[in-house]
């Protein structure tokens, strides 16, 4: 095989559209572009989201005030293998999990997954537990509970000092 040899696939590639060759091509005279008007003229583009002087969409919308972001939970996943070197009947929950050296502060969001094998029974106390999490702890004669949190209130500032 030589670099001759080697062709693009069949219907892969076309030719580059030729304008202005006469009027026989198909694309002559206009060029594509139509007859007058601004999309014919050489030079001139529409900016993004111009619609012909009409009051564009993104001027039309009403704006957005004071939106609160979405707040997300950072969870903090612990696999059940890694609660073997606790002793028995230890209590562990959110805030000594640093204690134990499984993660480096507490946390409100402390998430219990099946990975691995419990040989050890344990009080767990978590915000999230797996299927596989809860079957391990209960086989290993241990207990969970799970951890509701408290609702956030969301009032609004009064204005004007009420």
């Amino acid at each position: 095989m030589n670099l001759i040899d080697l062709k693009p696939k069949e219907g892969s590639t076309r030719d580059t559209k030729r304008v202005g060759r006469g009027r026989g091509s198909g694309h002559g005279k206009t060029s594509t572009r139509g007859h007058n008007g601004q999309g014919q003229r050489a030079g001139q583009t529409k900016r993004f989201g111009f619609e012909g002087g009409q009051t564009p969409l993104f001027r039309r919308l009403p704006k957005i005030h004071n939106f609160d972001q979405v707040k997300r939970r950072n969870w903090v996943a612990i696999n059940v293998g890694a609660l073997n070197n606790l002793p028995a009947n230890t209590e562990l929950n959110p805030e000594n999990l640093a204690e134990f050296g499984l993660h480096n502060s507490a946390t409100n969001s402390l998430r219990i997954l099946g990975n691995g094998d419990l040989k050890v029974a344990l009080k767990v106390h978590a915000h999230h537990f797996s299927q596989g999490a809860i079957d391990k702890i209960q086989q290993a004669g241990g207990s969970y509970e799970v951890i509701h949190p408290e609702p956030q209130k969301r009032g609004r500032i009064p204005v004007g000092g009420r």
